[in-house]
């Protein structure tokens, strides 16, 4: 298998990662995507998804809404888990019940 085949591998979303993408298009009304075109790996802000703090205080209120958890603002995991798709998602799976 070469590297283009592991990419593509790693780059698939899981279930849980979709369900995910889903709610961070549709609470943030992304127009110019989908969520399987939002790739488990690739940052969420900046030159990847291109959201913005705006972006990540209305998923953070979805997220909570959504998953029954409470997002702290002062933890200082928080910026790593809203690195990436699979990141948050992971987050979000360690800090539910």
């Amino acid at each position: 298998m070469n590297l283009k085949g592991q990419k593509s591998e790693m780059q698939t979303q899981t279930r849980q990662e979709q369900e995910l993408a889903e709610l961070i298009v549709e609470s943030l009304n992304l127009e110019d995507i989908s969520a399987g075109e939002i790739m488990p790996e690739d940052p969420l802000f900046g030159d990847g998804l291109g959201l913005d703090s705006i972006d990540a205080l209305e998923l953070a209120l979805a997220i909570t809404q959504k998953y029954a958890i409470q997002l702290k603002a002062d933890d200082q995991n928080m910026k790593e888990a809203f690195g990436t798709l699979r990141t948050l998602n992971a987050y979000i799976m360690q800090n539910t019940s």
